[in-house]
């Protein structure tokens, strides 16, 4: 007994290595059953958290809640925007949004897309099925699925066509007495062209003067969309009644004589008068009195003007303290002068002719000018007149082979 107990301590003593190993095999031992416990402990206790999705994950044309089901997806272009980046916000897969503007390119200028809008149907298996594009209440074009793939046609929008009479009295301008009846600009417009060569909305309006006119209006359902064609046209002064009956493209009197003259009363569209013909006039630049030989129409830069009737261009550039200026011979005594405007319209040269109302400028304030207007002035056999008050011949009568067709009207 003592010979093995003396055995065992000689090789503890004689082999120290042995004792070392096993006592850090132990120590790793704990080590990792102490660090396994740990993380155990860690992943039980550690909340659950989803992973999160792509910041840009596209979503599918048909939701997965909607498989199954026929979709539509509706938008609008908005400014700055084409139909494209449109589509491809809605998530329209590129395949269709490349079919959509193939189709639509040669119906469509995708550079005046502005404000229009479109609807795309899909089947149950999210097939493009119909899209529905309207450029305009009137313009809608459609490309639909056949049998023979997708084609695309326009549109035959229903309208419905009212002859309506709007008849009301001056307070202040013709302006304000047809918006108080409702009505747009669009009409006042167009009843001032019409009269054109008989009233000179710039002067001749009065307070308690009455107007009628019998026009047709365009509905789309219970949309409004525009004014048609004038049927007749009245305005009723204290000493005067005029008159304007439509006829084969043209508008005459009772009688049966045209409205249309040989000159327009005004060179522009209605706004205001800021000076008038005069003999003395103080001038607001060069200060003392000097004869005024025209009438200045006080407009925007950029207002167009017209030929007040059919005539030659005798001069076409910059004159002096008028600016730039237009000088029209007409085939009669008469000659017209423009002034003080901002550019001439395309084509406008010396020695072309042009056609009555047809544009030749635009209002400015070149040369020896305070403010944007056009200096107007008429001479006849080479003396200035007063364009207010000049009389021009009665327009043509109606032929006498429909006076009486356009009596029966």
């Amino acid at each position: 007994m003592k010979y093995f107990e003396s055995k065992k301590l000689d090789r503890l003593k004689f082999r120290p290595h042995e004792a070392k190993r096993r006592k850090r095999r132990r120590f790793l031992i704990s080590g990792v059953l102490l660090t396994g416990i740990i993380l155990l402990i860690y992943f039980i206790l550690l909340p659950s958290r989803s992973i999160p999705p792509p910041l840009t994950e596209p979503q599918p044309l048909v939701p997965k809640s909607d498989e199954g089901k026929p979709q539509t997806i509706e938008g609008d272009i908005k400014k700055r925007e084409t139909l494209f980046k449109s589509l491809v916000q809605k998530n329209i897969p590129i395949k269709w949004i490349e079919l959509i503007i193939s189709k639509m390119k040669p119906y469509v200028n995708f550079k005046k897309i502005k404000g229009t809008t479109y609807r795309l149907l899909t089947d149950e298996k999210g097939e493009m099925v119909k899209f529905i594009y309207e450029a305009g209440p009137t313009e809608v074009y459609e490309i639909e699925k056949g049998t023979d793939g997708y084609f695309v046609q326009k549109k035959k929008i229903p309208l419905d066509f009212y002859l309506v009479k709007v008849s009301g009295e001056i307070k202040s301008s013709l302006f304000e007495a047809m918006e108080s009846l409702g009505e747009e600009d669009g009409l006042t417009l167009a009843f001032a062209e019409v009269l054109a060569w008989e009233i000179d909305f710039y002067k001749d309006v009065r307070q308690g003067d009455r107007f009628k006119v019998v026009v047709e209006k365009v509905y789309k359902g219970e949309q409004f969309l525009q004014y048609g064609m004038i049927h007749a046209v009245e305005y009723q002064r204290k000493d005067r009644t005029i008159r304007g009956i439509y006829y084969k493209g043209d508008y005459y009197n009772e009688e049966g004589i045209s409205l249309r003259k040989a000159f327009l009363k005004a060179p522009l569209k209605f706004t205001r008068i800021s000076s008038r013909f005069s003999q003395a006039r103080r001038h607001p630049i060069l200060g003392g009195v000097f004869p005024h030989h025209g009438v200045d129409y006080a407009a925007p830069v950029g207002t167009p003007v017209w030929a007040v009737g059919d005539g030659k261009v005798v001069q076409c550039g910059w004159n002096g303290g008028f600016g730039k200026q237009i000088i029209l011979k007409h085939r009669n005594v008469y000659m017209t002068y423009y002034g003080h405007l901002s550019n001439f319209a395309k084509g406008i040269k010396k020695g072309i002719w042009v056609k009555q109302k047809q544009m030749i400028g635009y209002v400015g304030s070149t040369g020896l000018s305070t403010g944007p207007h056009l200096d107007y002035r008429l001479a006849k056999d080479g003396r200035f007149r007063n364009p207010l008050k000049e009389r021009f011949s009665s327009g043509m009568p109606i032929d006498k082979k429909e006076r009486a067709k356009f009596q029966d009207k």
